[in-house]
């Protein structure tokens, strides 16, 4: 199993390096961001991943490295950086964040999650938290799953989707090597502090473009939205 994974991270790795690793913004750059507001979801927007990192050799003002990860926060839209294995020891066995952005430019994302031994969150306190697909676009989704659900799921990372059966939130096409994000797909996720939320990853590439057409759109940069019901229900009404 280990084996399989690394050939299939490897291969996704690199086939990722000759679309995302440029850095020229394309004429046909557009911003479609607009439509996403609600009034009752946070709507992040071209949150730039580690831009300064690239898969190989010969790419102009980027380092050849792996990418840092980065963590994200609900309650606060903060971004936290692990540059350092300081910042990994202060950060990463906390509950002080919900989504950590991880692998070839920032694609893979882990909820925190202290039971599974490759989360960022691994051995410490968020035990109890769990995400759960549902395939439905993410405005109709106005209830979290039953706790069985959740206790059930198997879902350990979201990232690229092989199949129409994967649980990952974006295709990637072998023959144009464009990133393109699954419509009608949303994660209920249960939180570290036993709120429950939804969440749609909406595009990796700046400008949330409806369409990529080459190979210079600059990239990671996230438009994702989310909901927290606060009120510790169920009800993830956003309509």
């Amino acid at each position: 199993m280990t084996t399989i994974r690394t050939i299939k991270k490897c291969s996704f790795a690199l086939l990722m390096l000759s679309v995302l690793s440029l850095t020229s913004c394309s004429s046909n750059e557009e911003n479609t961001t607009s439509g996403l507001e609600d009034g009752k979801s946070i709507v992040i927007k071209d949150l730039a991943g580690d831009t300064g990192a690239a898969m190989g050799d010969g790419t102009k003002g980027k380092e050849n490295r792996n990418f840092h990860t980065f963590l994200f926060r609900f309650s606060d839209q903060k971004q936290i950086w692990l540059h350092t294995k300081a910042d990994s020891l202060k950060f990463m066995k906390t509950n002080d964040w919900d989504l950590a952005f991880t692998g070839p430019y920032n694609s893979e994302v882990f909820i925190n999650n202290a039971k599974y031994q490759y989360n960022p969150g691994f051995e410490g306190p968020a035990a109890n938290t769990a995400v759960v697909l549902i395939n439905e676009a993410y405005q109709n989704v106005d209830k979290a799953p039953a706790d069985a659900d959740f206790n059930n799921s198997d879902i350990t990372k979201i990232g690229w989707a092989s199949s129409e059966s994967s649980l990952g939130w974006f295709y990637y096409s072998l023959s144009t090597h464009i990133m393109q994000a699954i419509p009608n797909r949303t994660y209920a996720i249960r939180l570290p502090d036993g709120k429950y939320a939804k969440l749609q990853l909406i595009n990796a590439y700046k400008g949330n473009p409806p369409a990529v057409t080459d190979l210079n759109w600059p990239a990671p940069y996230f438009t994702f939205k989310y909901f927290v019901q606060n009120d510790g229900s169920k009800n993830l009404n956003t309509k």
